[in-house]
């Protein structure tokens, strides 16, 4: 950076009274807060980080020096643009799988098709052999799986159905009216805006910094038997 383009010592001294007003209102948010996730903390939040940011650059231009915090932003989504107090939520869930063990998905759909044959029906095979061959083919026990079991059940008893973690994300956006009936069914995810996202709670591996390659993949355990079918469909 040439002299001309220097800050000033006064924009540096600015800019550090711009962080103190920045931290005031954020303890004044955080002590005001609403609720564990009260987008008022999280908007103040994000001026105490944009503040911070100026000044180290500022104070480091001018001076070669550094400040001894520093405060991580989120590149992921933007500020938080919605209503206030919401009053209809949206619930957003991804969940990364990988078929670890195919043989195992395969002997457990199996299972779900014997005791319901309906079941192989929902998932897709058709046919007087449908139950046959859900124990043959991957696509039709992913089907059976899911459609007898709730997702939830699903990600604690994964490694039971041959299943592997990989990323997962959950998004809580604030909506203005519940939609009507049907309404996004047909494109679920397309009017997800991330402005209106409450909060969030990401799930990977690359968050663990003493997770080793040897600990990426557990080995399986044993089957346990399925519990009786309880069906509700």
């Amino acid at each position: 950076m040439s002299d001309a383009a220097q800050p000033s010592a006064a924009e540096v001294r600015a800019a550090a009274e711009a962080v103190k007003a920045a931290l005031d209102r954020h303890l004044d948010a955080v002590e005001r807060r609403s609720g564990q996730d009260d987008p008022a903390v999280y908007a103040a939040f994000d001026e105490l980080a944009a503040a911070a940011e100026v000044y180290d650059e500022l104070l480091y231009d001018t001076y070669d020096e550094v400040t001894p915090f520093e405060i991580p932003g989120n590149d992921a989504l933007p500020a938080y643009a919605g209503p206030e107090e919401p009053s209809a939520l949206s619930v957003l869930i991804r969940r990364d799988y990988t078929v670890a063990a195919p043989q195992r998905l395969l002997h457990q759909a199996q299972r779900i098709a014997d005791l319901d044959p309906d079941a192989a029906d929902d998932a897709g095979a058709k046919g007087a052999d449908a139950a046959a061959v859900v124990g043959s083919s991957v696509h039709a026990a992913l089907g059976v799986l899911f459609g007898e079991f709730e997702p939830d059940e699903i990600a604690s008893r994964h490694k039971e159905f041959g299943l592997e973690e990989g990323d997962s994300t959950l998004w809580v956006a604030a909506a203005d009216e519940p939609a009507e009936p049907g309404e996004w069914l047909s494109a679920p995810f397309d009017q997800a805006d991330p402005q209106r996202v409450v909060c969030r709670f990401d799930v990977s591996a690359v968050f663990d910094e003493e997770l080793g390659d040897d600990d990426l993949l557990e080995p399986l355990e044993p089957l346990e038997p399925l519990e009786p079918l309880e069906h509700e469909r």
